[in-house]
């Protein structure tokens, strides 16, 4: 690839990270936060990418038996990044997510299976978020931030794989929480 074009891609993906900001104040909507009308939509709206995921995954396994492991390394990996509590620029903390690793690796739907035990884990023994707010937890961290890292990854990685997966971590961090 030229180097006009690859200049052209590098500015277009600052243009659409910075033009398009997504501000956060929160790492995960508390327990008793939302109500329970809007705790079912979220876990409605969730519960199809879970469920698919699921099904990736016995396939994956199926498959290929030894990507067990490097399954398992990445919900670890999802578990202790986003437990992590870093600073935030509003005074508030705000966590890195991991997510986008998986969703490279895996694919979208087997990631939501991942955030999704990671949340019931955290909501359980961190007490970060909850149980009544995981479907909305789960779509934000499980769903939406991993499609994006997907999509990104996906368009990018043929003009440069190291680019690729820079702005998959990075975009599916701004736009999971």
């Amino acid at each position: 690839m030229n180097i006009k074009k690859r200049k052209a891609v590098l500015i277009a993906l600052v243009y659409m990270v910075f033009m398009f900001p997504v501000y956060s104040n929160a790492m995960h909507i508390m327990e008793g936060f939302l109500d329970p009308l809007w705790c079912a939509v979220w876990a409605a709206a969730s519960l199809p990418f879970v469920l698919i995921g699921f099904n990736k995954i016995s396939k994956i396994l199926k498959e290929t038996p030894e990507k067990k492991l490097l399954l398992a390394l990445c919900g670890a990996f999802i578990f202790v990044l986003s437990a992590l509590k870093l600073p935030s620029v509003t005074g508030s903390t705000s966590h890195p997510t991991g997510t986008g690793l998986a969703a490279i690796l895996f694919g979208p739907a087997p990631t939501a299976v991942l955030g999704l035990i990671v949340l019931v884990f955290q909501a359980l023994f961190l007490a970060h978020g909850g149980l009544s707010t995981l479907g909305a937890n789960t779509f934000s961290m499980a769903v939406a931030g991993p499609l994006v890292a997907y999509a990104v990854f996906k368009s990018l990685k043929k003009v440069n794989v190291k680019l690729a997966v820079f702005m998959a971590a990075f975009l599916e961090r701004v736009y999971t929480n």
